[in-house]
């Protein structure tokens, strides 16, 4: 891999959210990774486990249309039918997420920071090379939408070799 773009190759959120709005994340995790640059191995480990836990927009968006169903039905269970337009129209946001990777709530989440899995990884993972880990295994491709684990020194998204880094020397060639 020559640069953290195609570790987020794929990523059909970032691919229909504004270059500005994707610029503005990467900048973010730039400076996370940079100020962990200077911290322990304790401490970055720390901030790994925070990202182990962060919800991604995949999971966002299936929670609040859940959410958004569930009351649209106790709504149309008391008082009106008319109500079943709102798990109508979450289901229709849903399914267009699942099969586009994006819906109109998409836009807005981005807009607040809200990263994908493949962006929360990416951190991850640069994280762990300012650990000194390095990953030489094939590895798996994807989304995650639930921040399930998966054997968390195998999960890259791609394949990586000894000489791949993906840390704030390159990140920063990117921001430049």
């Amino acid at each position: 891999m020559n640069n953290y773009n195609e570790f987020l190759w794929g990523d059909k959120v970032r691919a229909k959210t504004p270059p500005e709005i994707n610029q503005a994340i990467d900048i973010e995790t730039a400076a996370i990774v940079r100020f962990y640059a200077s911290k322990t191995d304790y401490e970055i480990s720390k901030r790994i486990e925070e990202l182990g836990n962060e919800w991604d927009i995949g999971r966002i968006v299936e929670v609040r249309a859940a959410m958004v169903s569930l009351f649209g039905i106790m709504l149309a269970l008391k008082r009106s039918k008319k109500w079943l337009i709102f798990p109508t129209i979450a289901s229709i946001f849903l399914l267009q997420y699942a099969i586009k990777g994006w819906c109109p709530p998409v836009s807005l989440l981005r807009r607040f920071g809200f990263r994908t899995r493949q962006e929360i990884n990416l951190e991850k993972y640069a994280l762990e090379s300012l650990r000194g880990e390095h990953h030489n295994e094939e590895c798996h491709h994807g989304n995650n939408h639930h921040g399930e684990h998966h054997n968390e020194e195998h999960h890259h998204g791609e394949h990586h070799n000894e000489d791949h880094h993906h840390g704030k020397h390159q990140r920063e060639e990117h921001h430049q």
